[in-house]
């Protein structure tokens, strides 16, 4: 069970979807137990269009900066609408 003050991947991606007009969001709970300490995200959002991946990457970190304080291990990979599409065609 998610201890006190856990983060829910439903949780994240609510507020992920929200802050940053995130067309597509994938969170994962990669926790060895599922604990909700360490996720991996995708997020595609048009709010990254000609912005380097670092600002990217502090976009997202800015939104989850109260998340962020609990959980240990964090991977995200942000992606525009444009290279989602081209992802996904793989």
């Amino acid at each position: 069970m998610a201890g006190e003050g856990a983060v829910s991947a439903e949780a994240l991606k609510e507020k992920i979807q929200r802050e940053l007009k995130a067309e597509h969001v994938e969170v994962e709970d990669t926790s060895p137990d599922h604990c909700s300490t360490s996720f991996k995200v995708v997020v595609v959002s048009p709010l990254f269009e000609g912005k380097p991946l670092l600002q990217r990457h502090r976009l997202v970190n800015s939104c989850l900066a109260e998340e962020l304080k609990i959980i240990h291990a964090f991977e995200q990979k942000t992606l525009t609408p444009a290279q989602w599409e081209q992802e996904k065609q793989k």
